[in-house]
């Protein structure tokens, strides 16, 4: 066989079988990094040996054979387990893997509650799904290095909270089940409805999450939710080749043709749904989300689609899990069975949620309600809204098409996008206010819509404005927008649009320092870069502000006294930071004391005072020192959220 036909081959054989090979690993070395390097190492030896010897009857077994036992060896090498090293070579030569339960081991701890959900995402479709990393980061348009590194934190993650490749019984799996499909129903939602880019739809990932989703089926047939997930993705993704035009542009649903619907798709959702039913218990979310899919496709035309039913359906939803995209789906059920001002009232009462602030569909929503009422100037400025705020180019270029079918009377006035610009880009602002007014008005523009007429915006729409964008802001943050506002107002000749904001005492809280436990874990906390320890250890014993210790540069430094100068300040240390220091120059004798992790690129080049020439890197920022502390401190902090450096310097 031709090379480039065995490597199709190998490649084809390893995305139907990594995820059983490294789920069987996982089980032996109870570590799925190492597992995934083993199933690799396999990889390369059949990359390396079939073009010679040609493609096994069963290349499964032949990767999986080879890869448990390059499992053994590695056992033998690291001298553990030595009792059950024999056990594992018998079993490798007697007895095949329970591989379902490996497998389904291998969805719950890439999926596990511990990882972030982008992490979990990443694992779940390297592990499970055979794809590389570019080819993850191709589906959610980012690069190839940000996916090895979340799959990398997370299998970091998995080995310090000592996660166990185990399958937990009763309430425990059915919780760790919830979190296998969430993530593949976001993976499946991310292909049905591309949250950015270009294109609407990513088929690549909705298949995915189909036969992800059938898999689990397989592994648990007992679930009901499961096949119900499977149920409604198996319906949604019916809906595929109506949801665009010839030019990739959105098509609605009661616009669709439905005869385009993929009828195969939905027997087979109809199917997984009974064998949800039949699993019996309440009805889960994904249950009562797959029962509502149902209903439309039953329906033959859009005129036959019965939405008290599925209203209904939604206000049990609501009653399960009362998210504000529920209540905003139920919105527009509410609309379509009993009119629009029943959905407009709860889809109004939604503009005030926090995590809708930015979320296209709200206004979208809303101009479809108003549009049916006849208030088509309002419409108008929802739709273009819901355009700015989309990130993907088909639907914004559909929105702004909405938005430009509708006719308004009257000339147009001058716009608040406009407006903000044009105060903006005054010649008597400078820089630092320029960013401080800009972030007033982007979030006004944003929350109000940038086509939204000047003369209209009024004191009481820019309250509710701020309640719903900085009601929990710390008293200053909240008194620098007000301020920005009433500058910004004056300058419109618009009366005081902050009138209805109350400046806010401001009064700045103490903030603690880490205890002695705190510190003691901190400093014996393994595999701390020199750079990181000698920085935290020199904030310690110093108790300065973090950017005065960032801004020393070498040639300040007296090391025999334990001092540094810069401008005004003396920085002081003791023997902690004293015996880091030396290892950390290197011999350096000017340039930064703190320095990056790379050189700057060409388009980043940073003062010269802010450059090493010996290393040519740059002076390490604020703002990385303060995030790689509040990476590391995750473990110390109750909330998880990390500390800041300024936790650091010592009270007396």
């Amino acid at each position: 066989m031709p090379v480039l036909d065995t490597r199709r081959t190998v490649a084809a054989v390893w995305k139907l079988e990594s995820a059983k090979i490294i789920a069987a690993l996982t089980r032996m070395v109870h570590d799925v990094g190492l597992a995934e390097e083993l199933a690799q190492d396999a990889l390369v030896a059949a990359l390396e040996q079939w073009p010679s010897t040609g493609v096994p009857d069963n290349p499964g077994a032949w990767l999986t054979t080879t890869a448990k036992r390059r499992a053994v060896d590695h056992i033998r090498r690291s001298q553990r387990l030595t009792r059950k090293q024999e056990q594992l070579a018998h079993e490798l030569e007697q007895q095949p893997d329970p591989e379902a339960d490996d497998v389904l081991r291998l969805m719950l701890i890439s999926c596990h509650p511990v990882l972030a959900t982008e992490a979990r995402v990443a694992l779940t479709l390297r592990l499970l799904g055979g794809l590389t990393a570019e080819e993850i980061a191709r589906a959610f348009l980012v690069t190839g290095t940000v996916i090895t590194q979340r799959i990398a934190v997370a299998k970091r993650t998995l080995v310090e909270e000592q996660v166990l490749f185990d399958l937990p019984d009763g309430a425990e799996l059915t919780e760790r089940l919830s979190s296998v499909l969430e993530v593949i129903y976001l993976v499946f939602n991310e292909g049905y409805s591309a949250t950015s880019g270009d294109d609407l739809m990513r088929p690549g990932l909705c298949l995915e999450a189909l036969r992800l989703g059938r898999l689990l089926a397989e592994l648990a047939p007992q679930e009901a939710e499961v096949h119900a997930l499977v149920a409604l993705m198996e319906i949604q993704a019916s809906r595929s080749a109506a949801r665009t035009g010839p030019s990739g542009e959105p098509v609605q649903l009661h616009e669709q043709n439905r005869g385009r619907w993929d009828q195969l798709l939905i027997r087979r959702g109809f199917t997984a749904m009974l064998r949800a039913r039949e699993a019996g218990g309440p009805p889960g979310p994904y249950l009562l989300q797959a029962a509502i899919a149902v209903c439309h496709a039953r329906a033959h035309t859009a005129e036959d689609t019965d939405w008290a039913q599925i209203a209904v359906l939604y206000g049990a939803l609501a009653q399960l899990v009362a998210t504000p995209i529920v209540h905003l789906n139920r919105a527009v059920a509410l609309g379509m069975a009993y009119g629009p001002e029943e959905g407009l009232a709860l889809a109004d009462a939604l503009t005030t949620d926090p995590t809708l602030r930015d979320y296209h569909l709200l206004p979208s929503v809303r101009g479809d309600l108003l549009a049916r009422l006849g208030r088509h100037q309002e419409a108008r400025l929802e739709f273009c809204r819901a355009a700015s705020l989309t990130r993907n180019a088909a639907e914004r270029a559909f929105l702004y098409r909405r938005a430009e079918a509708i006719e308004v009377a009257g000339p147009p006035g001058p716009t608040l996008g406009r407006a903000a610009h044009d105060f903006l880009s005054r010649d008597d602002l400078d820089a630092a206010t320029i960013h401080s007014y800009g972030q007033t008005l982007r979030r006004l523009c944003l929350a109000l819509g940038d086509h939204l007429p000047l003369a209209s915006l009024t004191a009481e729409e820019v309250a509710r404005v701020f309640a719903t964008a900085w009601g929990a802001t710390a008293a200053a943050t909240w008194n620098r927008h007000r301020s920005a506002v009433r500058s910004f107002s004056a300058w419109a000749s618009l009366g005081d649009l902050a009138a209805g904001l109350d400046r806010r005492a401001e009064t700045r809280p103490r903030t603690p320092a880490l205890s002695p436990a705190q510190l003691d874990a901190l400093w014996s906390r393994p595999g701390l870069p020199l750079r990181e320890r000698t920085l935290w250890r020199l904030l310690h014993e110093s108790a300065a502000g973090v950017k005065a210790v960032l801004s020393l540069n070498v040639e300040d430094l007296d090391l025999e006294e334990r001092r540094a100068c810069t401008g005004d300040t003396w920085v002081t240390w003791r023997s902690g930071t004293a015996r880091l220091l030396p290892l950390l120059l290197a011999g350096r004798r000017r340039g930064p004391v703190f320095l990056s992790d790379r050189r700057p690129g060409p388009a980043r080049t940073p003062a010269q005072a802010d450059l090493c020439p010996d290393t040519g890197r740059r002076r390490l920022s604020y703002e990385r020192a303060e995030y790689l502390f509040k990476e590391t401190t995750k473990h110390l902090d109750p909330a998880a959220g990390g500390y800041t450096l300024r936790r650091l310097r010592s009270r007396p």
